[in-house]
């Protein structure tokens, strides 16, 4: 399977509303060879980006609810019909108490979407394994947001959280995020183990995110 490549475009004002359609855009034209690209734009423009561009979208969130009487939530089931087809949980931003993270990935499951779950700790990884989530990203809090990726401050610790999951869930695998905006760092991401990264300000916020995102690929 090919490493993934998963760009949160989070709500920075450079990555929302027009702007992140355009973003969808340009990153369908990068070249998809050697890598899974995933984009995960802000929930009002989800569904555009989802239905006008080639790019494979996941949500930012998802919650523990089905169709129903809800008000201000996003269900699985809503997120499949408009051709969703994954969703990032936990992360650092939107973190989810686990009783309900749980719940949460058996309803993506029954709705076929894929999850990345997102972890601060090895403490949380170890919690979060037992789930049987396709993907967990790893991103310590302090990095998040950083010039400083994980795979250069603390490579050892990727290691350690990659063997891990390995013996809880066989299936599950690592992404390495916090900090990560270059080819070293993707390079040195797959080099310690992982199955690819979780990008966000340094493709989000950038000027020409496919000229960053296509340089980070060579």
């Amino acid at each position: 399977m090919k490493p993934l490549i998963l760009v949160n475009l989070k709500l920075y004002k450079e990555s929302t509303g027009e702007r992140a359609l355009e973003i969808a855009k340009s990153i369908s034209k990068v070249n998809r060879n050697k890598y899974q690209i995933i984009l995960a734009p802000s929930l009002l423009t989800i569904k555009e980006v989802a239905q006008k561009t080639k790019v494979m979208v996941f949500s930012q969130h998802t919650d523990f609810v089905e169709l129903g009487a809800h008000t201000g939530r996003v269900s699985a089931e809503e997120l499949k019909q408009i051709g969703v087809k994954g969703t990032i949980l936990n992360h650092s931003e939107r973190k989810i108490p686990l009783k309900y993270l749980q719940k949460i990935i058996e309803i993506c499951k029954k709705n076929k979407l894929m999850t990345v779950v997102c972890a601060s700790t090895l403490f949380e990884i170890k919690k979060i394994a037992k789930f049987y989530p396709d993907y967990i990203a790893y991103e310590p809090k302090k990095l998040i947001g950083s010039e400083v990726s994980v795979t250069e401050a603390k490579p050892e610790i990727i290691v350690k959280a990659v063997s891990l999951v390995k013996k809880i869930s066989k299936k599950t695998k690592v992404l390495c995020g916090a900090g990560v905006h270059s080819k070293e760092d993707l390079g040195q991401a797959l080099l310690l183990g992982t199955s690819g990264v979780l990008i966000a300000h340094a493709i989000a916020k950038a000027k020409d995110p496919k000229k960053v995102l296509e340089e980070m690929l060579m």
